[in-house]
């Protein structure tokens, strides 16, 4: 068994790792979380979705943890903003004109409180529910941008993100943090807006090193997360990248993974 004992903070990602392919929480995680608490563990929640979504998923402990939302673009404890990066107006206007020429795509304009979408395609809307749970149907995004802070461009594509969004604004690198977050999702972000800064954060208020830290990951978008953890781990549905890049491998988000690894950590610390 390995020894983790070292280890003061966990952060897990939620799609893909802490969630089950039914975008379920299991109830053991929760009484490992408890058993957390009892050694002085902190659990901090980082994933591209948006902050309601996230508590919702955790609401039993959304006080006592820390939380990243929007890929690292906010970073909270309850109410507390710990941190914040919008992105320009100019630069939103201009890269929400090139989205709209790629064919079956939906966008999604990502606030501190509240997502923004135009698409009235009912099929979107119904599986978009999942990752926002606070959203606006607006006739026209451009308008949105001139007017409310965003700190998340959202694209969505029901084949492939890689495939079909990605090759049309890789270009767009210099100006934003592009990042692919899933099979079906490409999220642009302003450049200092990755979970890796915000994990960065939390750490120093915590006052936790990169060795007392344990990552658990399956995206493009948990990589720099996972450089900020000597315990980084990748779940078996990991992307190839991620597994290459993470110091230790754990099973799949459907068969328990994060809390196979929290249960060791548990043990250790005994």
């Amino acid at each position: 068994m390995n020894d983790f004992s070292k280890v003061k903070l966990v952060v897990s990602d939620m799609d893909g790792t802490l969630l089950n392919s039914k975008g379920e929480v299991s109830n053991q995680f929760f009484t490992l979380f408890k058993e957390l608490q009892k050694r002085n563990i902190y659990f901090c929640a980082a994933s591209g979705r948006q902050h309601n979504s996230i508590v919702h998923k955790l609401d039993p402990i959304k006080n006592k943890i820390h939380v990243i939302a929007e890929n690292g673009a906010i970073a909270k404890k309850g109410d507390e903003i710990l941190l914040l990066n919008s992105l320009a107006s100019e630069k939103i206007t201009k890269v929400i004109p090139i989205l709209r020429t790629i064919k079956n795509v939906n966008i999604v304009l990502c606030s501190q409180n509240s997502a923004f979408i135009e698409s009235k395609d009912s099929h979107f809307i119904a599986m978009f529910q999942e990752y926002y749970s606070s959203f606006q149907i607006v006739e026209d995004l451009m308008e949105i941008a001139k007017t409310t802070p965003v700190l998340k461009i959202a694209i969505h594509h029901f084949d492939s993100s890689e495939e079909f969004i990605y090759p049309v604004i890789k270009n767009l690198k210099d100006d934003f943090l592009i990042k692919i977050s899933g099979q079906h999702w490409l999220d642009i972000s302003d450049e200092k807006a990755n979970k890796g800064n915000a994990l960065r954060e939390v750490q120093k208020l915590l006052k936790v090193t990169k060795e007392e830290t344990m990552v658990f990951g399956d995206y493009h978008n948990d990589i720099e997360m996972m450089q900020e953890a000597h315990f980084s781990f990748a779940m078996k549905n990991a992307h190839k990248d991620i597994k290459k890049l993470a110091n230790y491998k754990t099973e799949s988000n459907d068969n328990f993974g994060v809390e196979a690894v929290l249960e060791q950590l548990i043990k250790s610390k005994n």
